[in-house]
């Protein structure tokens, strides 16, 4: 009998961590993933990649300090924040849950126009279907196991799919190699937007979160949290470089993707154009699945935010939950700007967010060695940390103008 306690106890904790990896990809991998990837390969076509290669190391270093930073602390980022420097959580918090919300509408649309792609569903309709869903999960007595079950079939789903048809479009992988390193264009407006949409804003905080309320923090669990972090941001990379291919084989056939008109949606065009009424089928599935895993995400790790204002017990959190997809809703419903734009736009509103928090974590591993139970942060990674954030403070600089114009301001 004695046997089988650890292993039991080790099943669990493997499923809590795969739930916290697959919390961080799929939160990354949403509507907003997959319709930025279409609309920057529509405009750089296959020196877009070195955009993918420089999104894929800042997010790791990103990820990884602040997933071990927020393991040593056992606090969540809003707590570690506060304790830092006095405000700062609060700070944090309310662009962390405007950030989400801005994200939480464009996973709402995304969720509609998947629907709309699978069975022809109107988007408004569509995207009221699916948060009521979401909303049901977080019901739900079951809610903890739903969302950590539903997560990880829905990335398997979505990674499939999505290589089924890079397979058909026959991109020009040897092309796209080259310019992963020697790239014909380096845009920073680009590269903002994707690592906003892949770290910024909430996304950064979703798998770190989920493992502080599954209690795998400390020192004793930090090999597994680093591991955790690492294949969370490689499965995301793999994601993104897989689409990319996909739509660059349609990109580089010739043909031309609508990125203007208000009904554009560049992955949908693209999908159809690689494997006709079969591959539209498969895009909506994908988007769905993108956009709904991202809904729950969005909203859990925004809610997860809030007890920096005010203790909340599990049941409180659940209503909160509740009532930011609702007003996500609401606003999707009375909202007229096209959504393709709305969701390239929440990347780079969410990527100019990530040097505030990058800012305060690399203070915190240099000189709150007390916030962290007395632990010596590895000093490589925080040179890399603080050299990323400075790199993103730089980017935003740069793209804060090109990123408002994506809505229009």
């Amino acid at each position: 009998m004695k046997n089988d306690l650890p292993s039991a106890s080790a099943a669990t904790m493997r499923g809590s961590f795969m739930a916290a990896i697959f919390l961080m990809a799929t939160s990354a991998i949403g509507p907003g993933f997959i319709t930025q990837t279409a609309t920057f390969t529509a405009k750089l076509g296959a020196a877009f990649a070195f955009a993918i290669l420089a999104s894929v190391l800042i997010d790791f270093v990103v990820q990884l300090n602040i997933w071990r930073i927020t393991a040593l602390t056992r606090k969540r980022a809003s707590e570690t924040a506060n304790a830092a420097i006095p405000g700062a959580g609060y700070l944090l918090a309310i662009l962390v849950i405007i950030g989400g919300l801005a994200f939480n509408v464009g996973n709402i649309a995304g969720a509609g126009l998947g629907l709309n792609a699978m069975i022809g569903l109107d988007p408004k309709i569509g995207g009221a279907i699916s948060a009521l869903m979401a909303i049901g999960i977080f019901l739900s007595k079951r809610a903890g196991v739903l969302l950590d079950r539903m997560i990880i079939v829905l990335g398997f789903v979505m990674i499939a799919l999505t290589l089924f048809v890079a397979v058909i479009s026959n991109p020009p992988v040897g092309e796209a190699l080259r310019q992963t390193i020697l790239p014909d264009t380096i845009d920073f407006a680009t590269i903002t937007t994707i690592v906003g949409g892949t770290v910024g804003g909430y996304i950064t905080y979703s798998g770190a979160h989920r493992l502080i309320d599954k209690g795998l923090t400390g020192p004793e669990n930090l090999a597994a949290v680093t591991r955790a972090a690492l294949t969370g941001i490689a499965v995301t990379g793999v994601m993104r470089f897989v689409l990319f291919l996909a739509i660059l084989g349609v990109v580089a056939g010739g043909v031309t993707l609508d990125l203007s008109s208000k009904a554009a949606n560049p992955a949908a065009q693209a999908f159809f154009t690689a494997a006709g009424q079969i591959g539209l089928r498969v895009f909506g599935i994908v988007f769905w699945a993108a956009a709904i895993t991202s809904v729950i995400g969005a909203a859990y790790t925004s809610v997860s935010f809030l007890p920096v204002f005010k203790p909340m017990s599990d049941r409180a959190r659940d209503i909160a939950t509740v009532i930011f997809i609702t007003v996500s809703l609401a606003v999707y419903i009375a909202m007229t700007t096209p959504p393709a734009a709305i969701l390239v736009f929440v990347g780079g509103f969410n990527g100019l967010i990530l040097p505030i928090g990058l800012t305060i974590f690399t203070y915190v591993g240099f000189a709150r060695a007390d916030l962290m139970g007395g632990h010596r942060y590895n000093r490589p990674l925080l040179i890399a940390n603080a050299a990323v954030c400075a790199l993103t403070w730089f980017m935003g600089y740069k793209s804060i103008g090109t990123i408002f114009a994506f809505v229009g301001l």
